[in-house]
C-alpha cells in the first residue's frame, strides 16, 4: 500500500508539528506501508535531515518539490508567507496528482482541496477548527472525506458542521515510549545537564507561545510567589522573542533568579530534562483552542517520563488525564497551580503513584497504535 503524506510546511522545523509529522510517517511505514513524505523546498536554518533532526528511522522516503521562496520586510512578510503557501500547495498538488498511490494524507487544507477535484482516496488530519477555513471544510464534507481529529472537542466541531460520524475519527497524539526509557535517575540527569542538584525543579517543555497565544507561562512564573524559595521553574524551549518576553516578566515579578531558561534544545535531550524535574507543568489557559482542540505532544511525553504532572483542568486535558494520573488545578490561577505543585512536592508517595499510573495509561497512546487506528478507520 502506497501512502503519500503531503506537508505544506518547511521540514525539518523546530515546532512540535514537525515532530508529529515525522513520527506518523515513521509509524505508517512501520506498519508495512510504502510512505513518501512530500514537502516544499525551503531555506532552512536546520542543516540536518528529517531523520537526523527528529531521530526517526529511515523507513520512508522524503521528497521536496521546488517552490518560490522569498521574504518581505516587517509586517509585509505575512503576505509573502501566504503567497508562498499558495504556490507550494499548487506544486504539491501537481506532484501528488501524477503519482501512483493508494492514499494521500495531509494536515494542510489547500493542497487537499486542489486534489479533491481529481482524487477520492484522501484523508485530512485536523488540528484546529477555524471559521476562515469553512470553505475547505464544506468541500471535504460534501465529498465525505475521511477526517482525523486530535480531540473529542475538535471532532464535535466537525460533526456540528455536518460531517457524518462515520467520517470522523478521534485519534489523540502519541509518543515513542522507547525514547523516554532513560536509564538515569533524577540526580544523574541533572548532573549531565548542569542543572541545580539541591533545588526543587518544576519544569515545562515546549514552545512558550502558540499562534501568538499565551500557553500559561506567565502563570507558571507568577506561581513561584506562592512556592517555597527552594523551588525553581525551568522553561525548556521557545524562540528569542518568547524568551525575551518571559525573562522580562521574571525580572518584573522579582523572580529573575528562580526562573531558568534552557531555550531551544535538541529533541533527544527532552527525555533527560523531563527526568531531571520534580514536577512537570501544563498551565494552559482556559481559551477555546486549548480547552477543546489541542492534543499536546508534551502531555504524552510527560506521561512517558514517569514524572508527576500538574495540569490545568480543561476538557481536552480531561480526555487523557484525571485525578488518578495527575493533579488537575483551576485554570488561570497561579495560586491553584502552586497548590498543585506543593501537594506533589510534599507527598512523594502520591507523586510516584500518579506518575506510575500516567505511564501505564500512556501505553495506549503510542504512534504505532495511532497509525493502526487511522488505517483501520480508512479501510
Amino acid at each position: 500500500m502506497k501512502l503519500i503524506y503531503v506537508v505544506n510546511q518547511r521540514l525539518p522545523i523546530e515546532k512540535a508539528y514537525g515532530l508529529q509529522i515525522a513520527k506518523m510517517a515513521e509509524a505508517f511505514a512501520g506498519l508495512g506501508l510504502e510512505v513518501e513524505l512530500v514537502a516544499p523546498r525551503r531555506k532552512d536554518p536546520i542543516k540536518k535531515s528529517i531523520f537526523e533532526y527528529f531521530g526517526v528511522k529511515k523507513n520512508f522516503k522524503v521528497t521536496t518539490v521546488s517552490s518560490l521562496d522569498f521574504y518581505l520586510p516587517g509586517k509585509l512578510d505575512i503576505l509573502a508567507v501566504n503567497f508562498k503557501s499558495f504556490l507550494s500547495a499548487i506544486q504539491l498538488f501537481l506532484f501528488s496528482v501524477s503519482k501512483k498511490h493508494d492514499l494521500i494524507y495531509s494536515r494542510d487544507e489547500l493542497p487537499l482541496y486542489f486534489l479533491s477535484f481529481f482524487k477520492k482516496n484522501l484523508v485530512f488530519e485536523a488540528h484546529r477548527f477555524s471559521e476562515k477555513r469553512k470553505f475547505f471544510y464544506r468541500r471535504f464534507k460534501n465529498m465525505s472525506l475521511k477526517t482525523v481529529v486530535i480531540s473529542k472537542g475538535l471532532g464535535n466541531e466537525f460533526l456540528r458542521f455536518g460531517f457524518k460520524p462515520q467520517n470522523v475519527l478521534v485519534a489523540h497524539d502519541g509518543v515513542d515510549l522507547e525514547e523516554f526509557d532513560v536509564n538515569l535517575n533524577k540526580d544523574q540527569a541533572r548532573l549531565k545537564l548542569g542543572l541545580p542538584e539541591k533545588r526543587k525543579l518544576v519544569g515545562y517543555v515546549g514552545q512558550l507561545r502558540t499562534l501568538g497565544m499565551e500557553k500559561g507561562i506567565d502563570l507558571a512564573i507568577k506561581s513561584l510567589k506562592s512556592l517555597p524559595d527552594d523551588v525553581n521553574l525551568v522553561l525548556v524551549g521557545g524562540d528569542k522573542k518568547g524568551l525575551d518576553l518571559y525573562k522580562e516578566l521574571s525580572a518584573k515579578e522579582g523572580l529573575k533568579d528562580r526562573v531558568l531558561f534552557a531555550g531551544q534544545i535538541k529533541h533527544d535531550l527532552i527525555p533527560l530534562y523531563l527526568k531531571s524535574f520534580d514536577v512537570l507543568l501544563m498551565p494552559f489557559p482556559d481559551i477555546k483552542h486549548y480547552a477543546f482542540y489541542m492534543s499536546p505532544l508534551k502531555l504524552f511525553e510527560y506521561m512517558a517520563s514517569k514524572r508527576p504532572i500538574v495540569a490545568t483542568d480543561l476538557p481536552s486535558v480531561r480526555e487523557i488525564l484525571n485525578e488518578k494520573n495527575s493533579v488537575l488545578v483551576q485554570p488561570e490561577s497561579p495560586e491553584s497551580l502552586a497548590d498543585g505543585v506543593k501537594l506533589l512536592l510534599g507527598d512523594q508517595n502520591l507523586a510516584e503513584s500518579l506518575a506510575n499510573q500516567a505511564f501505564q495509561d500512556v501505553k495506549d497512546h503510542t504512534w504505532q497504535k495511532r497509525a493502526e487506528k487511522i488505517l483501520e478507520f480508512v479501510k
